[in-house]
């Protein structure tokens, strides 16, 4: 049994956890991701580490509440535990001998970025960072960012909070100006990561995208979490979750993705209303 020794609610719909796993947490690097059940007879979800200490034995996961699965988890509280907490999964981002590196987040995205952020600060590479989010509300981990990027640009959909615009809209500018970058690592929802991809191919700049479908098994047996990239069929458990993006095919992703959709919205209903049932 995994413990939760810290939950902090980061917004209204996302939720960060600290679980006790010493062993994963030995391991784990950035890029990488845990499976996880909440109970004996719940469903595998995968989430990214978005954190670890390997001296305390934790492990960082930050969550969206977008379906049964996570509406659980996020109504366990510290001091509980989980079912399963499997990993390190998946490839390591590769980080070694980058010197100059723009990261890209949008969303709960953020939390998977940040972690590289981190690290890349650490062995010493100049990092710009930008965020993007929909409104103020919303915005996760800012103070995270500034604290290890050289330069860093937040993104509000509505201009309610940093600069209005999507995240494209810095990074154009930067392109455009001439600024050019070992890689760019972009992580967030389907459609970021494409737009992101599509700005960053007309500057032939080499693009790293972190892709997070559905997974059952983590191992590459189920074949839920295939793609198409570069015309071959890949594996984000096993071959990922990073790709160069340029060789993505987001719009196939993204019709797999929305093919889940209704099962996911009545899940988290059915979820909903039997917490209510257990309060009432």
């Amino acid at each position: 049994m995994y413990k939760i020794v810290r939950k902090t609610a980061l917004n209204p719909t996302v939720t960060r956890m600290d679980i006790e796993a010493p062993l994963i947490a030995r391991k784990a690097k950035p890029g990488q991701f845990i499976i996880l059940r909440v109970d004996a007879d719940g469903e595998r979800i995968p989430l990214t580490v978005a954190g670890y200490d390997r001296e305390k034995g934790t492990v960082t996961i930050i969550f969206q509440i977008v379906g049964a699965t996570t509406e659980k988890l996020n109504h366990l509280n510290e001091g509980e535990c989980l079912h399963d907490f499997v990993g390190p999964l998946g490839v390591p981002t590769h980080v070694d001998g980058l010197k100059k590196v723009c990261v890209v987040g949008g969303g709960v995205g953020c939390a998977i970025a940040l972690p590289i952020a981190q690290e890349l600060h650490r062995l010493g590479a100049e990092v710009t960072s930008i965020a993007g989010f929909r409104s103020r509300d919303l915005v996760i981990l800012e103070d995270e960012f500034k604290a290890c990027s050289d330069r860093f640009t937040l993104m509000t959909d509505d201009g309610s909070w940093g600069e209005q615009g999507n995240v494209t809209v810095p990074l154009k500018k930067l392109l455009e100006s001439g600024e050019r970058f070992d890689e760019v690592i972009a992580i967030g929802p389907l459609i970021m990561m494409k737009f992101v991809c599509l700005a960053t191919k007309e500057y032939d700049q080499k693009t790293v995208v972190s892709m997070n479908p559905i997974m059952v098994d983590g191992t590459g047996m189920c074949g839920g979490c295939r793609l198409t990239v570069g015309g071959e069929t890949k594996f984000a458990c096993v071959d990922g979750p990073d790709f160069d993006g340029h060789a993505v095919d987001f719009d196939e992703a993204m019709s797999r993705a929305r093919s889940y959709a209704p099962f996911e919205r009545r899940a988290r209903e059915e979820a909903c209303n039997l917490f209510k049932k257990e309060v009432q």
